[in-house]
């Protein structure tokens, strides 16, 4: 997950539909209550402008009736597309590349050096994957570093809170504007042409990533060890508790001196001291 940005919204006069700062409260503590991300109390707009479209669709007249409808049966499935609207997140591939560097020569090699005694099994994590750029970078990374790869079993699950950015990650089609900036070699091998402006992964890479709706503050059913998580740009959303909780809940699945990728605004002073910090936002689990 990463800052999405949101284009300039309309004033509270200027506004379509009706939305009162009980509205508001009401849809912040509402997310927060389902997802664990923490919304501040000045991102009115930021609500609006996501959520009006849906108001229109549905002919509604203002926010409290959208309100009344999601809490409703009848609207028991708008309440995911409400959640979606509230999260989806702007990422790139190879975005904060000192990782994937990181992972290639540092983290994957300790990895192979374990393979030896403990077997060629690879697990990784990308938590808040969004629309898959992140994990599918992770994977061509895998491709790029270990050609045995097919001799191991390695597997990427890739998870997010929404279920639509799980269905774009799952399909790994991307607008052909989306590779602007990356190496030719990279893109000429595992990128091919899909339709007018579109790429889609290589099946290589598909085939070694699972996507799957998680909330990170609900149950995780996947058991571990992990060698590897990254989780960056999430943890900004949630409160200091909730990183606490999650934070140790990712220790609890990374293996024995496994390694944590986290976002360059983001650190775990104060949160937990289940890990050393390497530099760069790389941690490594010690407890």
């Amino acid at each position: 997950m990463a800052n999405r940005t949101v284009a300039d919204s309309p004033t509270a006069e200027d506004r379509e539909f009706a939305f009162s700062t009980s509205d508001y409260d009401y849809l912040r503590a509402m997310l927060k209550e389902k997802t664990g991300i923490e919304l501040g109390p000045t991102k009115h707009n930021m609500v609006y402008a996501r959520l009006a479209k849906r108001l229109r669709k549905l002919g509604m007249s203002g926010f409290r009736e959208y309100i009344e409808f999601i809490g409703s049966d009848a609207g028991s499935g708008e309440l995911g597309t409400t959640l979606n609207a509230l999260t989806t997140n702007l990422t790139k591939f190879f975005r904060e590349n000192h990782h994937f560097e990181h992972l290639a020569t540092t983290a994957l090699q300790e990895i192979r050096a374990r393979a030896v005694s403990q077997g060629r099994r690879l697990r990784i994590w990308s938590a808040g994957c969004s629309s898959g750029e992140e994990p599918y970078s992770t994977a061509i990374t895998l491709l790029r570093s270990m050609p045995d790869i097919k001799q191991w079993d390695a597997k990427i699950l890739a998870t997010d809170i929404d279920t639509e950015m799980v269905r774009r990650g799952n399909e790994g089609i991307y607008p052909a504007a989306a590779l602007e900036g990356m190496p030719a070699d990279i893109s000429r091998k595992y990128f091919e042409p899909y339709g007018d402006d579109k790429v889609r992964m290589v099946e290589e890479a598909r085939n070694l990533i699972s996507f799957k709706h998680l909330n990170l503050v609900g149950n995780w059913p996947m058991k571990g060890p992990f060698d590897v998580i990254f989780c960056r740009n999430v943890v900004i959303y949630f409160d200091k508790d909730t990183q606490r909780v999650l934070f140790d809940r990712y220790a609890n699945l990374l293996a024995p001196g496994g390694f944590l990728y986290i976002g360059h605004s983001e650190n775990l002073f104060g949160i937990t001291e289940r890990f050393k910090l390497l530099g760069r936002n790389i941690h490594r689990k010690i407890a």
